[in-house]
């Protein structure tokens, strides 16, 4: 038997290898358009739950109301995944989910009515606004970090929430789409802030604060004396409840921007949106019991290696960090804890059957 020249061979191997290639699912990226998720549940408010009264034109409830729990996330195609496990989980755990309003900021650029319609399909009950956030905004303070997906725009949206949400919405929870509720989220929205502090948030004091900024920052006399006179711990930006009034009235939006300039002429830090955050908060930060952010479930930001929970209860899972439960588990590399995101992904897989 002859065995045929190579270049002869390509003839029978070539409609053999494009079968193969396309035998094998598209990768997330070109997919992410295309995800389906299923409509879930609708919640209802236990009986003693107070009323709310919504007589604005935008569905808002009046700025005398203090009933609503007002919370914002940040919606893209990337994380959308995340951000729909995260509000099922909001809403599942809460004793007054119909007094949950909810507020997305999407970019400008984002195929805002695909966003809308996916979030509208799987709660058709739920009450939300979705607010463009123009990237030149930003794009041109953003200084190069340790990951790539800390340098995104929409990652610093949250500096300007007191000007993307309407002056109605006075308290507000900001919350990751990597994370999951376990408890209900009025709880978190009640911790009082008191006179002072704009916002509140579990603090870690063991975690080694100089590392957050770089020699320069702290060779400098001028500089380093920011934090003089503050007890200054880390926090995690991922989950926060602002006083967007006090927020208004500091013009924090304003201290943030001018460290991100100081930024980009003197490299002070590399972590990207949070450093601002510390700048211009640390020390002055209502307490937040650590049950509300179980953070790192992620893993490093190198490596997204599995960890464990610290100790103590949970009211608040958040895989912060590189690797993200949704990717780890298509990927068959969940982790351990990974398990406990899973109840809460709608995705529709192609291999559900539509009744």
């Amino acid at each position: 038997m002859m065995i045929p020249p190579l270049a002869s061979s390509w003839h029978y191997i070539l409609p053999l290898l494009l079968a193969i290639i396309l035998s094998f699912p598209a990768t997330t990226a070109t997919t992410t358009a295309t995800l389906r998720f299923r409509e879930a549940p609708q919640f209802y408010n236990s009986p003693n739950c107070p009323s709310i009264h919504y007589d604005h034109s935008d569905g808002l409830p009046s700025s005398d109301v203090i009933n609503a729990v007002h919370v914002a996330m940040t919606l893209d195609a990337a994380y959308l995944r995340g951000s729909m496990a995260a509000i099922l989980s909001v809403l599942q755990h809460s004793s007054c989910p119909e007094n949950i309003d909810f507020h997305f900021i999407a970019s400008a650029s984002a195929d805002a009515g695909h966003l809308k319609l996916t979030i509208a399909r799987s709660f058709p009950y739920l009450r939300f606004q979705v607010y463009p956030f123009d990237d030149t905004t930003v794009a041109g303070l953003i200084s190069t970090s340790i990951r790539a997906a800390l340098d995104c725009p929409l990652n610093y949206a949250r500096n300007y929430l007191a000007n993307l949400l309407p002056t109605s919405v006075r308290k507000v929870v900001y919350l990751d789409s990597d994370l999951v509720l376990v408890d209900d989220i009025a709880k978190l929205a009640a911790t009082p802030l008191g006179d002072r502090a704009v916002l509140a948030a579990p603090e870690y004091c063991n975690a080694n604060f100089t590392f957050y900024f770089t020699p320069t920052f702290w060779s400098s006399p001028s500089l380093s004396l920011t934090f003089a006179g503050r007890n200054v711990c880390y926090f995690n930006t991922g989950v926060m409840v602002i006083d967007l009034d006090k927020w208004r009235a500091e013009d924090c939006t304003t201290k943030i921007v001018e460290w991100m300039e100081l930024q980009k002429r003197m490299r002070i830090y590399e972590l990207g949106s949070l450093p601002p955050f510390l700048l211009v908060f640390a020390g002055n930060i209502a307490p937040v019991d650590h049950r509300w952010n179980q953070h790192g479930l992620g893993g490093d930001n190198f490596r997204g290696l599995c960890r464990d929970l610290h100790p103590g209860p949970v009211s608040l899972l958040h895989w912060s960090g590189k690797g993200k439960p949704w990717a780890r588990l298509d990927a068959n590399r969940s982790c351990p804890l990974d398990a406990l995101w899973a109840p809460y992904d709608l995705l529709q897989t192609p291999y559900v059957l539509e009744s």
